[in-house]
């Protein structure tokens, strides 16, 4: 709510605690989390459970022991015995200390949000529910499994599980349809996601379980809901989320490997082939028997463990690190992504479909056709549903890159690979007397495929020198490694560089726009440098805005004709959402800030505008003493208020201006905030105006400029931007206060409406209330800052104008991207901060 004019001013939020209170704070912290925790009964009571349990029965070592194992543990062998209450007391247990500190991890993250969407009984209640029914309905299934001959089942019907995670697993998945849509989809993906991933590439009973658990999860959501009448047909997703669900799916296809690498006994279905993802080490075992058969296969093994103590390891997880990479391509919705994933999961349908070929012909020996079958119809699965879900998908990935820039991506990678190639051929043939046996131009060449594949597909390709001598073994473990490593990162740079349309004429025609039609009181920041515009169909709105990563920044709100502006949010969104960017409307105002909060938006305050209207300004009462105490000074003094623009003003004049600007930046040590803040540069335009604060000498006291605020193609309010004041003891105390107050005159003079004293970054005033926990965080940056950039001491001068307070917003449409959002409006503000300068920065903040 703003202020009346002439009403005191709001106080500010709370000013910076002292040392004192610092400590206090400090210490308070664990009281809140302890607090917090004890608004969560359930989670206090599972983990106190858990770990009480476990020392009690000398369990958390490495689980229970085996005779309590087998009265309390759940799986097929206790319930055929008669152990009907197994399913609940395996709640209590876990497998080993790594299990205590997961579970009781995932228990402190769950049950505190479920306790307070769903309630504390109803939390506790779908808690047992889900272990109960979840580990029944994955004894059920294995049971069911081995039963039919599956193989893998059949390995698991003699296992026992203990541990909360069913349970858990289950009640993530209900509390998903608690949540809005967009949190929704992303819960219930990482609950089906990772339990599944895990189900597959380590294969124990727990993991079929805690699947088993999300699904019992999910259909008591389901059923919760539509008791509560809040269950609603799906919404089509919107370009960028279903880009991030299809690049996750990516991701848990890469990390699954990766996962069931940490596991000696991992048995998934899906592993059966793991090595082929991440290629592991020859154990001493293997090496042993090659060297009791035959002399090149010793001397094969002993190479690929010495490749494996040296760095190019790293090329055993070069098929999960090229999917991770290529996730970030899709979730920006890119063509070049799209395509290189699919040809990676078509190379993989083809090398398992030639390994099935293989194997056929030796089914006697594995145990059958059927068997050969389902271990490698088994494996065959995860690719083709990727492949699936990328050719439904297609339509969501039709962004380009430029072609200079695919140009530049194709003679970095191509000339990367060339180097590659001749400096193994090159320098091997130098030192062929290192191979064993002594390379040839043909067997170099012959093993160069090799060179750029994880080392676990050697045994797939033709036979190649192997490398014994130093030099040899270095071509070996760095030319494919230093190759990779330029794709991967000139990919990734490639993924995450903006792409926008340069259109030389949209500056012109939004500045027509801004004239004509009008916009909000910051709206002519729209004009300067380093902006790109966006129009709506009819061009009867626009916003300006500059692309940082991933993240389309606005520079205040929509502007043009009234009623576009409100569809022009939208609008605005949906042409993000096409691009993979996150659009983020930066210094909006309430209207931009309801608009979107009707679209599921969210918001949060960044400024305080100041307006003071100017047909009734008059500076007589006790609260205008300052102002009048300023312009009495200034009278005395002899200093006077002048009015000028850049190129009018006399080049004597200028060159103070300049002088003064840049002795304040030099004084700071630090650089000069951009974006929303304007320099020495924005002064230049012609439409800006500049008060200026001489005396009888010509000498620059200080200055100000305003911005003009446009409607119906006339100036009817203006905004200050640009103050600086000399710096010197013999300069005009209060020459800011003369000079606005000379401003506001002036201009009421002129017949406007109203003048702003802009936005005040990272400071508001206190309208009471309770403060959302991202809007703390934001007033204590503020605080932070205060000491270098003096923002609340800015807010508290505008104070003496008798202003109105109208909030600023930063609206955005997913929390989940308010990181790359902080870093963007970071690199605006301070595009081009130096090493130097940051760490100049951090001391001034630490003291």
């Amino acid at each position: 709510m703003s202020a009346e004019p002439g009403a005191p001013a709001p106080p500010l939020a709370p000013a910076p605690p002292g040392r004192l209170q610092r400590v206090l704070r400090a210490g308070a912290l664990p009281l809140r989390a302890v607090r917090g925790l004890r608004e969560a009964p359930p989670a206090v009571a599972l983990v106190a459970a858990l770990w009480l349990v476990g020392g009690l029965t000398g369990s958390l070592g490495h689980g229970p022991p085996a005779p309590l194992l087998a009265h309390v543990g759940v799986g097929v062998p206790s319930l055929a015995a008669g152990y009907w209450w197994t399913p609940v007391s395996s709640l209590l247990w876990c497998s080993g200390i790594a299990a205590y500190l997961g579970n009781t991890a995932l228990a402190l993250l769950v049950l505190p949000m479920a306790a307070r969407r769903l309630g504390t009984a109803r939390a506790a209640a779908l808690l047992l529910i889900g272990q109960a029914a979840g580990t029944l309905l994955g004894t059920g299934l294995v049971r069911l499994g081995a039963a039919v001959g599956e193989t893998w089942t059949q390995g698991l019907v003699d296992q026992l599980a203990v541990g909360p995670s069913s349970g858990l697993c289950a009640l993530a998945a209900a509390l998903g349809w608690r949540l809005t849509v967009l949190w929704r989809r992303r819960l219930q993906l990482l609950v089906v996601l990772v339990p599944l991933v895990m189900m597959l590439y380590i294969g124990h009973l727990q993991s079929v379980q805690r699947m088993a658990g999300v699904l019992v999860g999910l259909a008591a959501g389901v059923l919760a809901a539509r008791r509560a009448g809040v269950l609603h047909p799906p919404r089509r997703a919107s370009h960028a989320e279903a880009r991030v669900l299809v690049a996750l799916c990516v991701v848990g296809s890469a990390l699954g490997p990766l996962v069931a690498s940490l596991y000696s006994a991992a048995a998934g279905p899906f592993n059966t082939f793991g090595d082929l993802y991440f290629s592991r080490p020859p154990s001493a075992e293997d090496i042993d028997y090659a060297c009791s058969v035959s002399v090149a296969d010793c001397a094969h093994l002993r190479a690929q463990a010495h490749f494996f103590h040296s760095p190019g390891l790293l090329m055993a997880a070069l098929v999960p690190v090229l999917l991770v990479v290529l996730a970030e391509g899709l979730r920006r919705g890119l063509r070049l992504a799209w395509w290189t994933t699919a040809a990676v999961q078509l190379l993989w349908i083809g090398l398992l479909s030639w390994l099935l070929s293989a194997l056929l012909d030796q089914a006697g020996e594995l145990g059958g056709s059927q068997v050969v079958w389902q271990v490698v119809g088994e494996a065959l699965l995860l690719p083709v549903l990727l492949l699936v879900l990328l050719l439904v998908t297609r339509r969501r990935f039709g962004l380009r890159l430029r072609r200079p820039d695919l140009r530049r991506l194709a003679a970095v990678i191509g000339g990367t690979l060339l180097a590659a190639c001749a400096a193994y051929v090159g320098i091997g043939w130098l030192v062929r007397d290192q191979y064993q046996p002594d390379a040839t131009l043909a067997g170099l060449l012959k093993g160069l495929p090799a060179q750029f594949l994880p080392p676990a597909y050697s045994d797939l390709l033709p036979t190649a020198p192997v490398p014994v001598g130093g030099t040899s073994q270095a071509l070996d473990a760095y030319c494919g490694l230093l190759f990779w490593a330029v794709t991967l990162v000139v990919l990734l740079i490639a993924f995450r560089r903006p792409s926008v349309h340069q259109d030389a004429a949209a500056g012109q025609r939004a500045r027509e726009l801004l004239t004509r039609s009008g916009g909000s009181t910051l709206s002519f920041l729209s004009t300067w440098d380093g902006n790109h515009y966006w129009f709506d169909e009819r061009g009867e709105a626009a916003v300006a805005y500059r692309v940082i990563a991933t993240v389309a920044l606005t520079t205040g709100d929509p502007f043009g004709e009234p009623a576009a502006r409100e569809r022009a949010v939208a609008g605005f969104g949906r042409y993000c959402d096409a691009r993979g960017w996150t659009p983020c409307f930066y210094s909006a105002t309430e209207q931009t800030e309801r608009i979107a909060g009707a679209l599921g938006w969210r918001s949060l305050q960044v400024a305080e505008d100041t307006v003071v209207p100017l047909p009734e300004l008059a500076f007589t009462g006790k609260k205008w003493q300052d102002i009048r105490t300023a312009l009495n000074k200034a009278g005395k003094q002899g200093v006077t208020a002048e009015w000028w623009t850049w190129q009018s003003a006399p080049i004597g004049l200028r060159d103070q201006i300049r002088s003064i600007s840049e002795e304040w930046v030099a004084d700071k040590g630090l650089p000069e905030m951009g974006f929303t803040l304007g320099g020495l540069d924005e002064l230049a335009d012609p439409a800006v105006r500049l008060l200026v604060a001489v005396d009888a000498d010509r000498t620059v006291h200080g200055l100000t400029s305003w911005m003009p605020v446009y409607r119906d193609g006339a100036a009817v309010g203006w905004t200050l931007d640009f103050m600086r004041r000399r710096a010197d003891p013999q300069a005009l105390r209060g020459v800011m206060e003369f000079l606005i107050a000379s401003a506001a005159l002036g201009f009421k003079e002129e017949g406007a409406e109203f003048l702003s004293l802009s936005g005040a970054p990272l400071a508001r005033a206190d309208r009471g209330g309770g403060a959302t926990a991202l809007q703390r965080t934001l007033d204590w940056i503020g605080r932070t800052l205060e000491p270098v950039y003096g923002f609340r001491s800015l807010l508290a001068f505008k104070a003496k104008f008798q202003p109105e307070y109208r909030p600023m917003y930063m609206v955005y449409p997913d929390p989940a991207a308010l990181p790359a959002i902080t870093r963007a409006i970071g690199k605006a503000y301070l595009p081009h901060l130096t090493p130097g300068q940051g760490v100049r920065l951090m001391r001034r903040l630490s003291s």
